[in-house]
């Protein structure tokens, strides 16, 4: 959202070059221990999530509802999709060899299987509309009250169309497409590598949520494949229920509607921004950055983390701030441990739309450091582990150029993890450690009332958007202006 929103995005024309920075491979990262394993989810109605101070979040409660949140794909996507060269498969998973030892005798008469969940992109210019149009016709997206969700699919289209031109803006920039689905296969490759060290041969599926391959594609393999024990990895470090929660939700009504799924031990690593091995990755890379600074000890750590609507947290509960929080100052606890003492500050971007979204902002911050004589400035992207538009265009573009018209001097941006040795080898530790709690998921049907207690205030903040969403569609005029104001 935004001038990237979450268009995290997929490889392109081979202009750009998304490879995992060979610069950073190899890199150690210290001890690798967990700070915590992964727990089997019961998905179920959305609860608070709780969490301790450390990160060790609990099983949550995801929200689901009785209509079916599949991905919601335009006539020219039914095409693509069936396209052999879109197979979730193709150059990610290899056959489970039972000949090799597996972790335990146990596991290795299993044949388990790694689901890696991430957003997806558009991999070309022509691809940027029908993606948002995925995008913003997901509920979890845009929250819609149940008597209102008939418009989910005309805001969609709406949006999506009002906002192509300025998103394709932004992905020609970066070489006219996205890097994540290149990226992420490669992240898939390298897991698989780091699991067969440590003794378990797995087949490593991707699962894209609003791009080829999409989520429910993974599955369908997942299925064609037998494989007996499933761990679901969302390649996000902290949870919202706008990532990891959208996917999880897709799981969700699949194993509601298909016994396979319904009888499969599955475990959810809903979030690991907690563990040594990630911390210790981030931490290493900040370190690797400050050094490259004429002075490193004035040098501002600049946490920008991506945005949700204030009311995910507020409203729908979302653990997202809390865990961004947690995450910052157990990065910063480690440099501290390094003897790095430099100031740090945490801004969220890519906010789109007149609500109120997590504060403060990124754009905003960087004006006000500037103004207080900030000098030297590192970035930070921690909400994501990979490159793709929100670092390669709003960052490293947008805000780089904002951030010295405000006055500072100094710019530097720490890379996404990517193929980061130490990071891929803490995933690894991850997945063994969230095999022993895999178990068949609970679903359990919305209770009626409970989705509708707060139906009168959503009703009371919807009704004049949606008749105004009505003229809009019937209106050019208006579409025009309308048009203006989000672009």
């Amino acid at each position: 959202l935004g001038g990237g929103s979450m268009e995290c995005v997929r490889s392109g024309s081979g202009v750009l070059d998304p490879r995992c920075s060979p610069r950073f491979l190899g890199k150690k990262g210290g001890s690798l221990t967990s700070c915590g394993k992964a727990t089997s989810t019961n998905l179920a109605i959305c609860t608070k999530h709780e969490q301790n101070l450390h990160g060790n979040v609990k099983p949550s409660q995801l929200a689901a509802s009785g209509s079916s949140y599949s991905v919601h794909r335009s006539p020219v996507l039914k095409q693509r999709q069936n396209l052999s060269a879109r197979s979730t498969s193709a150059d990610v998973y290899t056959t489970f060899d039972e000949n090799v030892r597996a972790v335990s005798s146990h596991a290795a008469e299993e044949k388990v299987g790694v689901l890696l969940l991430n957003l997806g992109g558009p991999e070309t210019l022509d691809d940027v509309q029908p993606f948002l149009f995925n995008l913003f016709a997901d509920p979890d997206i845009i929250r819609l009250p149940r008597l209102f969700r008939f418009l989910q699919r005309p805001l969609a289209k709406l949006i999506s169309t009002f906002r192509a031109p300025k998103s394709k803006e932004g992905y020609a920039s970066i070489g006219g497409g996205s890097p994540l689905r290149k990226i992420t296969d490669e992240q898939a490759n390298a897991l698989k590598v780091a699991l067969k060290k440590k003794n378990l041969n797995a087949n490593i599926y991707v699962g894209m949520r609003y791009w080829y391959p999409f989520t429910e594609e993974a599955i369908d393999q997942i299925k064609k494949d037998k494989i007996t024990k499933l761990v679901v990895l969302p390649l996000y470090p902290q949870y919202s229920i706008s990532t990891s929660g959208s996917s999880i939700r897709v799981l969700q009504n699949i194993v509601k509607e298909d016994s396979y799924f319904a009888g499969l031990p599955i475990s959810i690593i809903e979030s690991w921004y907690q563990r040594d091995g990630y911390v210790k990755s981030m931490a290493d890379l900040i370190e690797k950055e400050l050094s490259i600074f004429s002075n490193p000890e004035e040098v501002m750590i600049f946490f920008s983390a991506h945005g949700v609507p204030l009311t995910y947290v507020t409203d729908a509960g979302d653990p997202y701030r809390d865990q961004m929080e947690d995450c910052i100052a157990l990065i910063m606890g480690e440099l501290k441990s390094r003897g790095i003492l430099n100031s740090h500050t945490l801004a969220y971007q890519s906010r789109v739309g007149p609500v109120q979204w997590l504060k403060p902002y990124t754009d905003e911050v960087l004006v006000e450091l500037g103004q207080q004589g900030v000098k030297s400035l590192l970035a930070v992207p921690v909400s994501f582990v990979s490159e793709h538009i929100e670092t390669l265009e709003e960052i490293d573009m947008e805000y780089k150029e904002l951030a010295l018209e405000s006055g500072i001097e100094n710019w530097g941006r720490v890379p996404a993890l990517g193929c980061t040795s130490s990071f891929i080898s803490d995933l690894a530790d991850a997945v063994v450690e969230a095999l022993p709690s895999a178990s068949a998921l609970v679903t359990k049907k919305v209770d009626e009332s409970d989705s509708d207690m707060d139906l009168m205030h959503y009703l009371s903040k919807m009704f004049f958007g949606s008749i105004l969403a009505f003229v809009l569609l019937l209106s050019p005029r208006l579409i025009s202006a309308f048009r203006n104001t989000l672009l």
